[in-house]
């Protein structure tokens, strides 16, 4: 039985031996990450060495989410106290199926450090404790998210792993939408009768797995593409609306939202998830050029501005990670933010162009000059993900910018805001991630299209296209 499976879900695959109860020896940025980590390891043993606490009290001061992660930590550790010693092990919970309950304990000791760790801080006292459980023969694995600690304990044949809880699997992750060979016939349904019924693709949707023969389920809100298999040039593409058991033809609008058409089949999926008000929270995942910014901010402008359903477009990115003040930064607020919002400033102002302007002045003044406007008026806000925490935001349309560079935990902050009648955009890329202790499998942005995959109030289109040029298109497909 691994590590995995004696934990509970996500908790990692570290290899724990049947039956023997394994010491997890924690790194602080585990903690950081994630304050409930304490207890993701079931009737296992979870250490905590000294250096941590201390790394955490230094952490613990300030308004940033690293500080708040840290003050929970502590909180949740001097509750544990006051249930025993905890440099001797305090149980918490209760065993599973009748198992001893895990314990959490705090190691003071300084144990002899092999020469490799002598120099260096608390990093190298950290693994210092897990090597020695390891030199004693007890079973132990270190988990940190810093790649730097693993390579260096793994080095030392200390057992190490990645915090695996809230992990995805990033090679299998929902994409939103899915090609299908039918026949002729159904396409033609699909567009005479304006809805096509999934039973209809049953026979269509069977797949080959592990040996096995299983059909293929259509999630709410997840778009098929459907190719006659007799004729390339004939195809539809459709979408499953939540609580139903059909699909409904999807087509490309022919006027344009805020000056801006779909130019591929996802971008037609991504506007239509876009604008469809039945739906509170949209992910948008892809390469450079594949349009997600774009077409979000002219998805909120048109609701925004020209329909008038939301009071206001708020748009925010992160501040390398969230939560990292801005305050080095010379200027005022605005100031500060230009420099990390200047991707957002291009896109708005080609969507502010004349062809997308709101208002009857538009022709007489200049691009920067509509952008001001809106930007005083307050009907577009630009903000930090810093001042997110602790607010309501009710009746706005929001788009997350660069999502792919949040924690789970932090992705489940900002979505916890939504008010009454907001909409949430979440976009990124995956593959570009400037966050040093996230991965593909590990970051918000993709975990929250796993896990509200088929959930009725939100959608996800991956989009691989790039249509920013010729030349993007080109450097995507060879370098």
């Amino acid at each position: 039985m691994t590590a995995r499976a004696q934990r509970g879900p996500g908790a990692g695959s570290a290899p724990a031996t049947a039956g023997r109860v394994t010491n997890f020896v924690l790194d602080t940025n585990v903690l950081l990450h994630n304050p409930e980590s304490l207890f993701y390891f079931k009737e296992h043993n979870v250490v905590i060495p000294l250096a941590v606490v201390e790394e955490l009290d230094r952490f613990k001061r300030g308004n940033d989410d690293l500080a708040r992660n840290a003050r929970q930590c502590i909180r949740r550790l001097d509750a544990l106290r006051k249930k025993g010693r905890l440099n001797e092990g305090v149980r918490w919970g209760n065993g599973r199926n009748g198992s001893a309950a895990g314990t959490i304990r705090i190691d003071t000791t300084e144990p002899e450090r092999p020469a490799i760790l002598k120099d260096g801080g608390a990093d190298n006292r950290i693994i210092a404790v897990a090597y020695e459980l390891h030199r004693r023969g007890e079973p132990v694995v270190f988990i940190s998210k810093d790649m730097n600690a693993r390579i260096k304990s793994d080095a030392l044949g200390v057992p190490t792993e990645d915090f695996e809880a809230q992990k995805v699997d990033a090679d299998r992750l929902y994409t939103g939408h899915v090609t299908v060979d039918v026949g002729g016939a159904l396409i033609d349904e699909l567009y005479d009768q304006r809805m096509l019924p999934l039973e209809s693709l049953a026979p269509f949707l069977t797949e080959e797995e592990d040996g096995e023969t299983r059909r293929r389920e259509i999630s709410a809100n997840e778009f098929v593409v459907l190719r006659d298999a007799q004729d390339e040039s004939h195809s539809g593409l459709a979408r499953r609306l939540a609580d139903t058991d059909h699909l409904i033809p999807v087509t490309a609008s022919r006027r344009p939202t805020f000056g801006v058409l779909a130019r591929n089949t996802e971008q037609t999926m991504a506007l239509d998830l876009l604008l469809d008000e039945d739906l509170r929270l949209v992910t948008l995942t892809g390469g450079p050029g594949a349009g997600k910014t774009l077409l979000a901010l002219a998805a909120g402008m048109h609701k925004v501005f020209k329909e008038e359903r939301y009071d206001k477009l708020l748009v925010a990115r992160p501040i390398m990670p969230m939560g990292r003040d801005i305050g080095y930064l010379p200027g005022e607020k605005e100031e500060k933010l230009a420099a990390w919002m200047q991707p957002i400033f291009d896109n708005l102002e080609y969507l502010l162009s004349t062809r997308g302007a709101p208002g009857q002045e538009a022709q007489s003044r200049t691009v920067e000059q509509r952008l001001e406007a809106l930007l005083a008026d307050g009907r577009l806000v630009l903000e930090a993900l810093t001042y997110i925490r602790g607010r309501s935001i009710p009746h706005v349309f929001m788009i997350v910018d660069e999502a792919q560079n949040l924690t789970p935990h932090e992705v489940k902050t900002i979505i916890s805001r939504a008010g009454e009648g907001t909409k949430l955009v979440l976009t990124g890329d995956i593959e570009q991630i400037d966050n040093p202790y996230l991965d593909m499998s590990s970051n918000g942005l993709s975990y929250s299209v796993e896990r509200m995959k088929g959930v009725g109030l939100a959608g996800h289109v991956t989009m691989r296209k790039s249509e920013r040029s010729e030349l993007a298109s080109l450097a995507a497909q060879r370098l």
